[in-house]
């Protein structure tokens, strides 16, 4: 089989210049290694600003027009690959500068392509607040055709509640009332009365009325 008859494992990665968005890179590169055959497509999408676009950087928003934008995310990937040091099945590397939102033209490219996987931040600059409703990440995972892999910093805490264990006082009401209770007395003070339902099998003729209603309330006090 010919080399140029070999269809290679296709990884998409988004760059933002970002400090996660480098991981995402870093991830995408590490991804490769494991291929025999790999190329990786780094897509950055810009703002468009007139007869210029608007560029995300880590020294903040940049204006330039889309050909520098080209060589600045060219110069980007080249010092990424640099710090490659067993680059493994990485055959190619491909730079794209687009316009658009940076979520759909992520997917996109991703279904131009025929990728295999997409690699995206979770947050980038935004924040972690945003790392699921709302965010690049959710919605590369919405419309993506293909495998995702959301990538962030392990040094990152995010920031979301805390879910308790159940209390050890309601499992043992439940335990000791056959399920007829739920809540121990600390805790059904934040519990409004529940309807417990039970269903009742209809095992007679059509029409019969005699094992109806299809379901019956199961009395119960808290």
């Amino acid at each position: 089989m010919s080399q140029s008859s070999i269809h290679p494992y296709v990884i998409v990665a988004g760059v933002d210049y970002s400090e996660l968005g480098d991981f995402a890179v870093a991830q995408a590169f590490l991804l490769a290694k494991g291929h025999a055959h790999a190329e990786v497509h780094l897509l950055n999408v810009v703002r468009s600003a007139g007869v210029g676009v608007f560029v995300d950087t880590s020294d903040g928003v940049l204006g330039m027009t889309i050909e520098e934008a080209a060589h600045r995310l060219k110069d980007y990937a080249e010092a990424k690959v640099a710090l490659v040091t067993e680059p493994g099945g990485l055959e190619r590397i491909v730079t794209h500068v687009a316009l658009g939102a940076p979520g759909e033209r992520l997917t996109q490219m991703g279904s131009d392509l025929e990728a295999d996987i997409l690699v995206v931040g979770t947050h980038g600059r935004r924040g972690v607040e945003r790392l699921v409703l709302g965010s690049v990440a959710e919605g590369v995972v919405r419309m993506a055709h293909c495998p995702v892999l959301v990538v962030r910093n392990k040094e990152h805490k995010l920031r979301v509640p805390e879910i308790a264990p159940p209390c050890p006082e309601c499992l043992e009401t439940r335990r000791t009332s056959g399920g007829a209770n739920y809540w121990c007395p600390r805790h059904s003070e934040h519990h409004p009365r529940a309807h417990t339902y039970h269903y009742v099998p209809r095992n007679v003729a059509v029409g019969s009325h005699s094992n109806m209603p299809l379901v019956a309330p199961m009395t119960r006090d808290q």
